[in-house]
């Protein structure tokens, strides 16, 4: 008999990354979500394809032994948790507020129970410090000190740094089943493996390691960086795809220069092997360039106050390199071309942004670094303007 995951999000990293993860480590998995035509063809079908996409072609496999469980139905999904031996989450961090009052049901259900065993809820969430949020939600939804103790003693609320580029759906992607999701086939899951209070589970892919802070400064202010960088770039030059992005010779070193000043930082900070950092920047630079993958500028170009939060890929990384005295001028580039993008090219409007919202101070040197690329997009017109980006950061 196989064990059981109920994992909250169908979505894209849902489907197209933890749901084959999972059943290939022996479990049924039972989704979580609040699509009800999605949960009914899951539940017509137990399965689904994913397809696995790389330059040299695509790979189609079934994902099997799954169900789905409308997440309206609160008796249910509590049911499915009370008996299950492991959790997990790939909702957005906005929508954790909604997971929490039905989480915290099933678990009071599960300490219900006659010798219940310790539960761990790997958080496939794109947010910092994800445990310590969710944490603060389901304190609020327990019914006092006892349940609290319960959720310290017995409830791991485990981190997990997503590496797996998955685009959203298209209808191309979906062709005659709706259930088709693509993805690269990039499949390493780190997770915190101090944060497990039952045993880590055998799964392909999973990563423990420890101290955690490393894995998700390295997806944030490597990968995702990286990813923001080359996008928020092509958008200003009216592009569409991100592998037309990265394609730009321009781009490919104003982006490769931004992912180094960062690994610099990193390895600096958490003593780190720099030639190691250096090697993953480069597979990722590779990765954006997969053109099977069909990623939109529109996916990860959208939300960019999010994007340019104090602690997010852009400023965090260059706080990150304050802190350590590594040049960020690069990263910089990158942090204007997404103001550049959020103020639709207004940029009397950018230096509000930074203060009020990225926290960065007036006249502070990556204030007037980060304004002096933007006075670069509003002098240039799109022929020029990569050249002029890099002549002003050289």
């Amino acid at each position: 008999m196989s064990k059981k995951a109920v994992f909250f999000g169908a979505g894209s990293i849902g489907r197209g990354f933890l749901g084959q993860l999972l059943t290939e480590g022996g479990f049924e998995v039972v989704f979580v979500d609040v699509d009800q035509q999605l949960v009914d063809r899951l539940n017509a079908s137990r399965s689904y394809p994913l397809c696995l996409l790389s330059p040299d072609g695509e790979r189609e496999i079934q994902v099997k032994n799954v169900r789905a469980v409308h997440g309206g139905s609160v008796e249910a999904v509590a049911a499915e948790i009370a008996n299950a031996e492991l959790l997990g989450t790939s909702v957005g961090a906005g929508a954790l507020k909604f997971v929490a009052p039905t989480l915290a049901a099933g678990l009071r259900s599960r300490w219900g129970l006659k010798n219940f065993k310790p539960i761990d809820v790997l958080l496939c969430e794109n947010l910092m410090d994800a445990d310590k949020f969710l944490h603060g939600l389901l304190e609020a939804e327990l019914n006092g000190p006892g349940e609290t103790s319960l959720l310290h003693d017995y409830v791991g609320l485990v981190e997990t740094s997503i590496g797996r580029m998955v685009p959203v759906p298209s209808n191309e992607t979906r062709r005659d089943n709706p259930l088709r999701v693509s993805a690269e086939p990039y499949g390493e899951l780190p997770v915190d493996s101090s944060a497990f209070k039952g045993p880590i589970p055998a799964i392909p892919g999973l990563k423990p390691a420890t101290p955690f802070l490393f894995y998700i400064q390295r997806k944030l202010f490597i990968h995702n960086l990286g990813h923001a960088v080359a996008s928020y770039l092509g958008a200003a030059l009216g592009y569409t795809w991100v592998w037309e992005a990265i394609g730009n010779p321009y781009i490919l070193v104003i982006t490769s220069m931004a992912m180094n000043q960062s690994a610099r930082a990193l390895a600096t900070e958490h003593r780190s092997d720099l030639a190691v950092l250096q090697d993953h920047v480069r597979d990722l630079l590779a990765r954006f360039a997969n053109k099977a993958l069909g990623d939109t500028l529109e996916r990860v170009c959208k939300d960019p106050l999010r994007k340019l939060a104090p602690q997010d890929r852009l400023v965090g990384a260059l706080s990150l390199c304050q802190k350590n005295n590594v040049d960020s001028r690069w990263i910089a580039l990158g942090t204007a071309a997404a103001l550049h993008f959020h103020t639709n090219g207004l940029p009397d409007l950018a230096e509000g942004v930074l203060a009020a919202h990225c926290q960065i101070p007036q006249g502070s040197q990556q204030s007037r670094a980060i304004l002096e690329f933007l006075e670069v997009f509003k002098a240039s017109g799109r022929e020029g303007l990569l050249e002029s980006l890099v002549w002003g950061a050289s």
